[in-house]
């Protein structure tokens, strides 16, 4: 599929999402973004807000399998990645693998901060290496394969954090605010109105390979792609190119994974714009995201107040473009 169709198809998904999610333009087009670029999205948001039913709708348009696993306090490893059953054949018993909830194409972590660490932990190698051992054996995980996980905001009671080695493998970390007045009565005609809005399947699985295929050719000029590493090394307090905040307020920079998927996704981002190369400005978009869950702020950074977006903001604002 070349350039062209693959953009064409791309803007057709984002006509169809819009027609069951009133808004949230930006939040749609990350994470299609992180879809066709192989990456894993993070949306954190007040309940009711649509995160749920936002990855529904993306699963239907896409054609793509979907599973949803409701977390909570009492759910166990197992029950995320399956578990060994003990079956009688033919006078013989062996163990049968009994595939969890995670062998799919679309996996919605519903509310993913309820679930305790040691089963947060078990989407950890499928989310990395889109594989799950359990026992001796390695599965591979269905292609594509991607998990769109919601958490509520940490002030909540009865969450737990996610470790900084799960937050990583999160390609995009998405805020999902509150609709507008003019959204919200959108939203009202749509959720209570009599006729139920049609949603069409635009792509299917192969479809989706093919243009992933496609979005990793597109080139990239050497000063975007370094422009694009420096942002990473600002953010790190101990290195010679770390930004004056980040050696003022940042405990923890950003990680070679977080450069990984600043661009790639900023390939998907020039795709979208119908664009045969990334710009200084695709990689300006995509830094938001893909930061603002890497940067760990220091004691002081935590009393002073200071946020991860402010950082970032500061960072691009200040690093010149080559």
């Amino acid at each position: 599929m070349d350039i062209e169709n693959t953009a064409l198809k791309i803007k057709e998904c984002k006509e169809e999402i819009g027609k069951g999610i009133i808004g949230q333009k930006e939040i749609i087009d990350n994470v299609l973004i992180a879809i066709f670029s192989g990456g894993n999205v993070l949306l954190e948001g007040m309940p009711g807000l649509g995160k749920t039913q936002l990855v529904k709708t993306i699963s239907k348009v896409l054609n793509l399998k979907f599973s949803r696993i409701q977390f909570t306090p009492d759910l166990m490893p197992a029950d995320v990645v399956g578990t060994n059953l003990i079956v009688k054949e033919n006078d013989s018993t062996k163990f049968k693998f009994e595939e969890g909830p995670v062998f799919t194409n679309l996996l919605l972590a519903d509310e993913i901060n309820r679930a305790t660490p040691k089963t947060q932990s078990a989407l950890l190698e499928a989310m990395g290496e889109k594989s799950v051992t359990v026992g001796k054996i390695t599965y591979n995980m269905p292609k594509p394969f991607m998990v769109l996980a919601t958490q509520n905001p940490i002030e909540q009671e009865g969450t737990y954090p996610l470790p900084e080695a799960q937050l990583d493998r999160f390609q995009f970390k998405v805020k999902v605010d509150f609709p507008s007045l003019d959204e919200l009565s959108k939203i009202m005609d749509l959720t209570l109105g009599k006729e139920e809005e049609k949603i069409n399947s635009v792509l299917n699985d192969k479809e989706i390979l093919e243009m992933k295929e496609t979005i990793k050719e597109i080139p990239m000029a050497d000063a975007v792609k370094e422009y694009a590493l420096k942002i990473i090394l600002a953010t790190h307090p101990e290195v010679k190119g770390g930004h004056e905040l980040s050696k003022k307020y940042v405990e923890v920079g950003a990680s070679p994974r977080a450069a990984q998927g600043l661009i790639s996704g900023a390939k998907v981002k020039a795709v979208m714009e119908g664009r045969y190369n990334v710009s200084f400005d695709d990689i300006k978009y995509i830094a938001y995201p893909v930061l603002r869950h890497r940067i760990i702020l220091n004691f002081e950074g935590i009393t002073e107040g200071i946020t991860e977006e402010y950082i970032i903001e500061k960072i691009l604002e200040d690093l010149r473009v080559v």
